[in-house]
């Protein structure tokens, strides 16, 4: 299965839960990935985003600079998998001509993609998993519950979105 490039579109607040969400975009494409991640987490993406600068590094800056003091690059990311509605992510590292790959939370993940400057990729299969789902789950509702993730983002206010790209 092919692998397709997004960008961080968005970061909102769930309304239901008070729960951050990272809404990933296809790069010159309508579809959306929604992911429900941590508060810490949003707040790490959310702050590369908006290039909020501390006098002391953050987690992920941290091991940003210790990665690049051992000379291993990012490479790039990818949200690899979804099992039992948890979402898999690998960052990838080139050290030397050996590519290695490790585990992460997509909101990680997405934290280190920002910092190194590298691209963010969602496997296909995920995206055709959730519009599936989706699609199963507003089968027979009412009509407000059939709303796909792009129309829900189109209608929102830009007050309702913490930040967006």
């Amino acid at each position: 299965m092919m692998n397709i490039s997004v960008y961080v579109h968005a970061i909102t607040i769930d309304p239901d839960t008070n729960s951050p969400i990272m809404i990933l975009k296809e790069t010159g494409g309508d579809r959306t990935l929604p992911i429900w991640i941590g508060l810490l987490e949003a707040t790490a993406i959310a702050t590369e985003m908006e290039k909020i600068e501390f006098s002391r590094p953050m987690t992920h800056d941290l091991l940003i600079n210790i990665l690049n003091a051992a000379g291993i690059e990012v490479i790039r990311v990818e949200v690899s998998a979804m099992k039992d509605n948890t979402y898999y992510a690998l960052v990838a590292m080139r050290h030397g001509d050996k590519e290695v790959h490790v585990d992460a939370r997509p909101s990680d993940a997405v934290a280190i993609a920002l910092r190194a400057g590298v691209e963010i990729l969602v496997n296909e299969s995920i995206i055709r998993q959730v519009q599936s789902s989706s699609d199963q789950i507003s089968a027979g509702k009412g009509v407000a519950d059939q709303k796909s993730w792009a129309e829900i983002l189109d209608e929102l206010d830009p007050g309702d979105f913490k930040y967006k790209m």
